[in-house]
């Protein structure tokens, strides 16, 4: 069957004008749903993390044993640590030397009173004194007694050569005056060796010290506390020392002071008469009580005076009604006349109806009346005088009274001003007496109590005799070399798998590329200038076994009727592309369908070794028209698979394959070959 394929490819040209166009074929997964959606709704299995620690298990298993092993040599090799402590119990203590200012300045809050404390329990002068108190400076010498030993400090002690081959370091000065450098290191050491822990929710404190030798740990926790007390004590007798001799100073001024302030306060009583000042101030107070009292009264008594003048004044010379005004009607001579009036003025008008006007009883008459309305109007103008009298008396009364309170006035204000001056005197010489009363006070109390030697610390528990090292804790270290081992190797496994970025297994792929898994075909070693395995030539059954699955499932997911084409390609040489094409197209033509497998690879084709053919003529030369494609198209040993080689590398194969004549020529090729395979 071989010898009957014949295409001419002068009728190419001829040809594509009649081709139909076909759809494009895409390999897609049996199911609906896209690779990386399928791989979102998978689950994760603890088998997963099993197969991630079997696949590091070297590196994972390397680190387990580095850390079980330096954790190991640690604990048995290091030197053992005993430890002994010291129950403290600190009382709060607030100085009252004086009320209001503390001699020794405290810290309101209590916690900042514990915590100055404690850092006086790790100050490197109670550390110096613990030292003179023991004598035993040179027991703690580092060149004479062995370190506390710890992995930092075995690391440090290997680091620090090489450190000073780089680096020229200089002796470090003690930062305290009379402190050799032998000594500093001393108190480093010591200090480094001494832990302060607090026991919350209580005045409780902890003084541990750690040491190879366990007398030497219970004697200078001992010696420590005793040397703690001692200095407390110290503090306190100093304290008191300086606050004696501050009391001391501050008396002798304060006693100058009040000299000075009760003279001022003398003097000021003598000049100003001012023995009885509070007297005279109660004195001049109800005074100008009174006065203002008075002054009122005289000025109603003359608002009253007052308009009552300026009412008859106004109405004097109206007789009706002077009659209205209450001082006139008050008047009982007045009110006679005006009786007597009426009745001589009746018999006036009873003597007029019988006689004449000149008869000398008429006339006697007219007389009568005219004396009666004059000693009426005489005794209203002594009214009226006696009203403008007792006006301006009033008046005159109430100025009197008005420039007296005045007087009054500034007369209080004076001796207010004296006060003020008197009392501030008065004050200031109280003040001064009180305190230096106060100062006396104090000054006896501190010496009292400067007499005193009673602590506010004590020592609840004494250190006793360490009988079991407290590091290294063997157990404890095994067990933590274990976890921290176990923890570093899957750490180190996980991180291994997390950098592996290599596709794994079939679900990677869906994950990552989001493409179909076709098969998996095994790895096959094939050495230089060996032909590659083909499915009836060299190949392994689990090769040949896999070669066929991945046509099954090629033949199973195409879809589209008439010849399909299907590219195998790869990320970069030497990955099997052309193994895996060649075994496609034998797998494919052994089903009895008409295969035709093209060696697109313009670079580096292989598929005429493959099948021991010539390159040329090949594609290259067909797409340029220098060959027929029957001459270039080639027969196999198997007779529905034929090859077409690559032909004459050109030097532009990628616009060669890119351009419109190849892509016509693969849609000729498939109305004569069920599949074309395109390495």
């Amino acid at each position: 069957m071989a010898d009957q394929f014949q295409l001419d490819p002068g009728d190419l040209d001829n040809q594509k004008k009649n081709l139909a166009p076909r759809p494009r074929r895409a390999v897609r997964a049996m199911g609906g749903k896209p690779a990386a959606a399928e791989h979102a709704l998978e689950e994760v299995h603890l088998s997963d993390y099993v197969k991630i620690m079997y696949r590091r298990r070297w590196p994972a298993g390397t680190a387990f044993m580095l850390v079980m092993l330096v954790v190991l040599v640690y604990t048995f090799t290091a030197t053992p640590i005993y430890k002994a402590r010291v129950q403290l119990l600190i009382e709060d203590e607030k100085s009252n030397v004086v009320s209001f200012k503390e001699v020794i300045e405290q810290d309101k809050a209590t916690n900042d009173y514990y915590q100055t404390q404690y850092r006086i329990l790790q100050s490197r002068s109670l550390a110096r004194r613990t030292l003179d108190r023991m004598g035993a400076w040179d027991s703690f010498d580092s060149a004479k007694a062995p370190k506390k030993m710890s992995i930092r400090t075995a690391v440090a002690s290997a680091v620090a050569p090489v450190f000073h081959l780089f680096v020229a370091r200089k002796a470090i000065e003690p930062e305290q005056t009379g402190e050799t450098t032998t000594q500093s290191r001393i108190l480093n050491d010591f200090l480094s060796n001494l832990t302060i822990s607090p026991i919350r929710n209580s005045r409780l404190v902890e003084i541990e010290f750690a040491s190879p030798y366990p007398y030497v740990a219970a004697n200078v926790a001992n010696s420590l506390s005793k040397a703690y007390i001692e200095l407390n004590l110290e503090y306190k007798f100093t304290a008191s020392r300086d606050a004696s001799d501050w009391l001391g100073e501050r008396m002798g001024e304060q006693r100058k002071t009040v000299d000075a302030s009760e003279r001022a306060l003398q003097v000021y009583r003598e000049q100003h008469d001012a023995v009885s000042l509070e007297e005279r101030q109660n004195i001049v107070v109800q005074k100008l009580a009174d006065l203002n009292a008075a002054v009122t009264r005289a000025k109603t008594e003359r608002i009253q005076k007052e308009s009552a003048y300026e009412q008859i004044k106004a109405v004097q010379s109206d007789r009706e009604a002077l009659d209205t005004i209450p001082a006139i009607l008050s008047n009982v001579f007045i009110q006679q006349q005006k009786t007597e009036l009426a009745e001589l003025q009746r018999q006036e008008s009873q003597l007029s109806e019988k006689l004449g006007q000149r008869h000398p009883d008429m006339l006697k008459a007219k007389l009568a009346v005219q004396n009666a309305e004059a000693r009426i109007q005489a005794e209203i103008n002594k009214v009226v005088q006696s009203l403008s009298n007792d006006y301006h008396a009033a008046l005159s009364q109430e100025q009197s009274l008005m420039h007296a309170l005045d007087q009054q006035k500034n007369d209080a204000l004076a001796l207010n001003r004296k006060g003020i001056e008197y009392g501030a005197l008065q004050r200031d010489a109280a003040s001064n007496r009180q305190i230096f009363e106060s100062l006396l006070q104090r000054t006896k109390e501190t010496g009292i109590s400067g007499e005193l030697k009673v602590s506010n610390i004590r020592i609840v528990d004494a250190a006793e005799l360490p009988q079991v090292p407290a590091s290294p804790d063997k157990p404890l270290n095994v067990l933590l070399a274990i976890l921290g081992g176990s923890i570093m190797a899957v750490g180190l496994a996980f991180f291994f798998e997390y950098c592996d970025n290599r596709i794994k297994s079939p679900a990677e792929i869906k994950a990552h590329l989001g493409l179909p898994f076709i098969g998996m075909i095994p790895k096959m070693a094939v050495a230089d200038g060996e032909s590659a395995p083909l499915l009836d030539k060299g190949a392994t059954p689990n090769f040949a076994e896999a070669m066929r699955t991945v046509r099954t499932n090629v033949l199973f997911s195409s879809t589209a009727d008439g010849g399909q084409s299907i590219v195998v390609t790869s990320s970069g040489p030497g990955e099997g592309k052309t193994v895996v094409s060649s075994n496609l197209a034998l797998a494919l033509a052994q089903t009895g369908q008409r295969v035709l497998l093209i060696d697109a690879d313009m670079r580096r084709p292989r598929v005429h070794q493959v099948f021991s053919e010539r390159q040329e003529p090949g594609l290259s030369n067909i797409l340029v028209g220098d060959t027929k494609t029957g001459d270039a198209v080639r027969p196999t040993s198997c007779s529905t698979l034929w090859i077409l080689p690559a032909g004459h590398l050109p030097p532009n194969p990628a616009e060669l394959l890119g351009s419109k004549r190849f892509e016509d020529f693969i849609e000729t090729l498939k109305d004569h070959f069920a599949f074309v395979i395109i390495d």
